[in-house]
């Protein structure tokens, strides 16, 4: 049967794996709606835009305003991104300061149990159950802080990946439209100054 102290120090190790788990399998979730609002853009433009023959004639102003509100979600994507790697690496040392402390207290622990039934804690003469109870509430109390800390991290992990793929799907997603859109609009332009020949022909 497994004694208390290498029952806690197994479960430390299970939180330590966990972290390092989640560090690489989290991270999907709260973009989509920022993704949906520029598609849900793109469709606005092209359901705004006047027919000609089987093309969409894009006004330059709207195809801006499009550019400029790509941009800006862009720009929020980037700053979410630097955000979320600040609270990373703040949580990253408080995680490894928690670590540190446990592993500290594990020690004392240790050192108090091979000791006689009465120790000064605080200055004060305690029984060494009542001195061992209350190590363990402060390493209970620690546990559940460093479980705390993994949770923030894989929420973390999670808007840092997702702000990444948004933000390269955005870039991917402007640069077609973009390009389909010029092509469109010169395309149009040739077709147009045909007919403007065709009938300037006619006249004569």
């Amino acid at each position: 049967m497994m004694k208390p102290k290498n029952l806690f120090f197994t479960f430390i190790l299970l939180c330590i794996c966990n972290l390092s788990i989640a560090q690489e399998t989290t991270e999907t979730n709260q973009e989509e709606t920022s993704s949906a609002v520029i598609n849900n853009q793109f469709d606005e433009l092209i359901e705004s835009s006047n027919n000609y023959q089987d093309y969409k004639v894009v006004k330059r102003y709207e195809l801006i305003q499009l550019q400029k509100s790509t941009v800006k979600k862009v720009d929020a994507l980037n700053e979410i991104i630097v955000a979320s790697k600040k609270t990373i690496n703040e949580q990253n040392t408080k995680i490894e300061d928690l670590k540190t402390q446990l592993s500290d207290t594990q020690n004392n622990l240790n050192k108090v149990t091979e000791e006689k039934d009465q120790i000064l804690f605080f200055g004060l003469p305690t029984d060494k159950g009542t001195y061992q109870t209350i190590m363990w509430v402060i390493i209970f109390a620690l546990i559940l802080i460093l479980l705390f800390f993994i949770y923030k991290f894989k929420q973390s992990n999670i808007l840092t990946k997702e702000a990444k793929k948004n933000l390269a799907e955005n870039e991917v997603e402007f640069d077609e439209y973009r390009k389909q859109a010029l092509e469109k609009q010169q395309k149009l332009g040739r077709q147009l100054q045909d007919e403007k020949n065709k009938q300037a022909k006619n006249k004569h």
